[in-house]
């Protein structure tokens, strides 16, 4: 994808509407589509971050979008859902998401054959399955967010208690983001040594990470109400990745195709402008099967 990108981003609260301004403080793509249902949020969002262009010199224009506009571009963001209230039992929250991603897909179709869709709603492996099962779209072409926020907290961290920079612990949160995901240590580095060979990281340490990984943003939330920057980050990166063609890791929210059982988890997959190249088997202890290997643009 070519400095002419469109982005599209569907649902501009707090989080669509952080992941707009970043992508527009960074001149990512030349046009950034809002759509929302609420039309004063949206119409509010687009004078604010014009107001963004502005003062930066920023080249991204900003406009608002109709759903079937939104599913022409390069790249269609989803971020809308409703909010985990306290007291609402998952249930309840699966099913209005559900309902929610089911009547966006409903209104965006027709999509443009080689759009690609980021899902960053929750939960995030679901709504991933049922847009690549409604969109029309191919697999390969449909990921969530999956664990990388997580993945992001791992190696902070790790990095922390070891006292190195995070650019120097490679390790990755695998699975389906939330209580089933699991940190792949035996696969986990920092530099060229083992986590596990580590004395500062003991077994201990490890467990601990690992389960405050894992109920990071239930903690931030309790304390502000919400917690949109980190996972806005996440999804920002890897808009930046898909459009700008990059070639990172990530450990997204996609389908790694088993014998029999296809089904959407996070593995580490490399991201580029078709959404991704290569899906990478990490470790046995984490899929005791071993992904299969398909000659497409994007492997799931």
């Amino acid at each position: 994808m070519g400095s002419a990108s469109r982005v599209a981003i569907v649902g501009v609260g707090e989080v669509g509407g952080a992941v707009a301004y970043n992508l527009t403080l960074n001149s990512v793509a030349s046009e950034l589509l809002l759509v929302d249902l609420d039309l004063s949020v949206r119409n509010a969002q687009i004078e604010d971050l014009n107001d963004v262009t502005y003062s930066t010199n920023s080249s991204t224009r900003v406009r608002p979008a109709t759903y079937h506009e939104a599913a022409q571009c390069d790249l269609v963001v989803i971020t809308a859902a409703s909010k985990h209230m306290l007291g609402q039992t998952t249930v309840d929250y699966t099913s209005r998401n559900t309902s929610i991603i089911l009547e966006i897909m409903e209104a965006m179709k027709p999509f443009r054959a080689d759009t690609v869709l980021l899902i960053v709603a929750d939960p995030v492996d679901l709504l991933t399955s049922l847009a690549t099962q409604v969109s029309g779209l191919p697999a390969s072409q449909v990921l969530g967010t999956g664990t990388a926020l997580d993945t992001y907290r791992l190696r902070g961290m790790v990095a922390s208690r070891a006292m190195v920079s995070p650019s120097a612990v490679d390790a990755f949160v695998v699975g389906r983001h939330g209580e089933e995901q699991v940190v792949a240590w035996s696969a986990a580095t920092i530099g060229a040594v083992p986590i596990e060979d580590v004395r500062m990281l003991n077994a201990v340490d490890r467990s601990r990470i690992e389960l405050i990984c894992k109920h990071r943003s239930n903690q931030i939330s309790l304390g502000k109400g919400s917690a949109p920057f980190g996972i806005a980050s996440v999804a920002t990166n890897l808009s930046c990745s898909i459009i700008l063609d990059k070639h990172e890791m990530y450990p997204p929210a996609s389908r790694c195709w088993e014998e029999g059982d296809p089904g959407f988890s996070s593995t580490a997959d490399e991201r580029s402008e078709t959404g991704g190249d290569h899906c990478w088997h990490l470790c046995e202890q984490v899929t005791e099967k071993p992904i299969e290997f398909v000659d497409f643009n994007v492997i799931w």
